[in-house]
């Protein structure tokens, strides 16, 4: 009677384990850009996130809470207005710039937004980043291959996007 017991419950911890890992979402293995904005829509991968050029890659040091402590880590990216600009601003009139809006999304559904004037003339546009890299190792499972972060936000994360899949440039 026991051993029955003991494998129903190994049965259930097992099918709870699936539905958590399908719930928390699936790791980003490539980034898709594209949007009623950009002229040219992209698809990449982390190899090509790390062959931007020097100055349109950021490192920086953030504090995170892990296990109810407060720990500094250093991430490393590409910051978003980088990757928007390779892709290419469609932008008819002069002032359109001022009215485009990112929509950053995550295999799980969970979406970020930010205006374009908010990522080219702010110093908090300057650290958001598209993230591949955690205290120089690939970003594990928990965060995707490819994550975002606002690391100047005063609380990061709202705006840290785990799974990063697709980010969409609007005109509104």
């Amino acid at each position: 009677m026991f051993h029955r017991i003991a494998r129903g419950l190994a049965s259930l911890l097992v099918l709870q384990s699936i539905a958590l890992a399908a719930w928390a979402g699936s790791p980003s293995e490539s980034l898709r850009v594209d949007g009623s904005a950009i002229k040219t829509a992209l698809t990449l991968s982390v190899s090509d996130l790390k062959a931007f050029p020097p100055d349109q890659l950021g490192s920086l040091a953030v504090s995170r809470r892990i296990d109810g402590k407060e720990a500094s880590t250093t991430i490393r990216g590409v910051r978003l207005s980088a990757v928007l600009e390779r892709a290419g601003l469609v932008a008819a009139g002069h002032n359109d710039w001022k009215s485009l809006v990112v929509l950053a999304s995550a295999t799980d559904g969970y979406k970020v937004s930010f205006s374009w004037p908010e990522l080219i003339n702010t110093e908090g546009g300057a650290g958001v980043l598209v993230v591949f890299e955690r205290d120089g190792q690939a970003l594990g499972a928990d965060e995707g291959r490819i994550a975002l972060i606002a690391a100047h936000d005063l609380k990061s994360g709202p705006r840290h996007v785990k799974w990063l899949s697709h980010v969409e440039l609007k005109q509104f």
